[in-house]
């Protein structure tokens, strides 16, 4: 009986490697009012494969979508955003940008069913490219028009400005403190992928101004009073727990080291024992034992202690 020889190499050069596990593929469907309805937009969206499908009540000209935010936060490499068309998704060209962005430091991907889009290919990433030098000029345009008819105003002795602000009007103020709140939520909400996981894990353990430090140590610029304001009205807007308002308990000055290093450690878990003696000395804070410079024996006391207590993610199990 014929046995077929054995590959020199072994099982192994004949093993076929495992298929890519397939992409996730995630739709969003808006209106504008609760009166539409979005069954359309939800048929178009299972039909092209959507298993899960996010459904949004809300205007295009709004980015206070907190369906949007939470779809955000939640969606992982590989996935892929779906929606029929981009004005269902975007108020903007630069808010689509903002968004596509968004995804790809997520290593997620962008497709309209509707437009040439779809950021896992390169004709989409050509055609995304082409809407972003659109915007640009969009944005120089509308700048040159704003200067042109400012100064042909000027010329006929006409004053720029909100005529009801300049008389005082209550109704004029009112109406425009309203407006600034819901951009500032709309920003809020927008960046909050950013800013508030950061927030989720330190606060209360530790101090507005540990969690402001640490922040600013990955590019941000936070004040306290900004960083508590902004928490404050997205706990009112249901979109943060009302318990990283709590007060941060007082401990001993190596108690709050301990927290602090487990806090830089949990917003970012890749960084070594030494980076993280390196943001310490940025944030000017002292080691326990005196001096200026820390060690990086200091740093894995601290994180051990932490880890001890539930702290801080244990170590992972050396790979055998």
């Amino acid at each position: 009986m014929y046995k077929a020889p054995k590959s020199p190499l072994g099982a192994a050069a004949i093993t076929r490697p495992a298929a890519p596990p397939a992409r996730r593929l995630i739709g969003y469907a808006r209106v504008s009012t609760e009166d539409q309805a979005t069954d359309a937009q939800v048929d178009e969206l299972r039909a092209a494969g959507c298993q899960t499908i996010h459904q949004e009540h809300g205007s295009g000209a709004s980015r206070a979508r907190p369906v949007l935010a939470r779809l955000m936060r939640e969606i992982g490499p590989g996935d892929v955003l779906v929606v029929v068309r981009l004005d269902r998704l975007a108020r903007s060209v630069s808010h689509l940008l903002a968004v596509i962005e968004d995804l790809e430091s997520r290593r997620a991907h962008f497709r309209s069913l509707r437009d040439p889009i779809d950021t896992s290919t390169p004709q989409g990433m050509f055609s995304l490219q082409v809407l972003g030098a659109v915007a640009q000029l969009e944005r120089a345009l509308i700048a040159e028009r704003t200067k042109a008819g400012m100064k042909a105003a000027r010329a006929r002795g006409r004053i720029s400005g909100n005529p009801g602000l300049r008389e005082r009007r209550p109704e004029a103020i009112r109406a425009i403190s309203a407006a600034r709140q819901k951009v500032y939520v709309g920003d809020l909400i927008a960046s909050a992928s950013n800013w508030l996981p950061i927030v989720r894990r330190l606060r209360p353990r530790q101090s507005w101004d540990d969690v402001v430090r640490v922040l600013n140590q990955r590019g941000q610029s936070w004040t306290i009073e900004r960083l508590r304001r902004a928490v404050r009205r997205l706990v009112a807007e249901r979109m943060a727990e009302p318990e990283l308002l709590a007060r941060s308990p007082r401990r001993p000055p190596e108690d709050r080291l301990m927290t602090l290093v487990a806090g830089i450690a949990i917003a970012d878990p890749d960084l070594s024992l030494r980076e993280i003696a390196a943001q310490l000395e940025t944030m000017r804070e002292r080691p326990p034992r005196g001096g200026r410079k820390w060690a990086a024996s200091s740093v894995k006391s601290l994180l051990d202690r932490a880890r001890r207590l539930g702290l801080a993610a244990p170590d992972p199990a050396p790979e055998p």
